[in-house]
């Protein structure tokens, strides 16, 4: 079982972002020395002009590319309603039916959904700024990116869409 936890992060909307996700699973490999152990991993980079919600969905993007094998039990936690009730409620079917029409951030959607479909996968909600500790790491981890102009990328997608 493969626990993700997730965070995006803007200073305005749009402006500069970032996004945190920390991967954690129990290792099952073949070294007897790691046996049962814990493995966290922490992932975070920023952005010069972006949107929170690209960074939400950016999160999730990068905890799943980060699975070595497809097929894996994960469970993702996100404090963005935006990326958990889109799939849960089943929205982002209908906007892929009708092509993403009038909907922001098809790119990284259609990204997301490929991801998605490649393992079991359960979502669940959590308050965000509530206390949970590795969602207010991943916050930490996002934040810190979006102030970290020394590591800035380019949304290139979102900044030729929104100048």
């Amino acid at each position: 079982m493969i626990e993700l936890y997730t965070d995006g992060a803007s200073s305005g909307n749009p402006g500069p972002g970032g996004y945190g996700t920390i991967l954690r699973t129990i290792y099952q490999g073949s070294n007897p020395a790691f046996q049962g152990k814990l493995i966290e991993k922490e992932f975070s980079g920023g952005f010069r002009k972006t949107t929170n919600n690209r960074m939400e969905l950016l999160a999730v993007i990068v905890g799943l590319e980060a699975l070595k094998n497809d097929n894996q039990m994960v469970t993702i936690y996100s404090d963005s309603k935006y990326v958990i009730d889109a799939i849960d409620k089943k929205w982002v079917y209908g906007w892929i039916q009708k092509g993403f029409q009038g909907k922001k951030n098809k790119d990284l959607w259609i990204k997301l959904m490929n991801l998605y479909k490649r393992h079991q996968v359960k979502l669940v909600w959590v308050k965000g700024h509530a206390g949970h500790p590795l969602n207010e790491r991943c916050d930490q981890l996002a934040v810190k990116a979006s102030k970290d102009k020394s590591c800035w990328k380019i949304d290139t997608v979102f900044e030729a869409e929104n100048g």
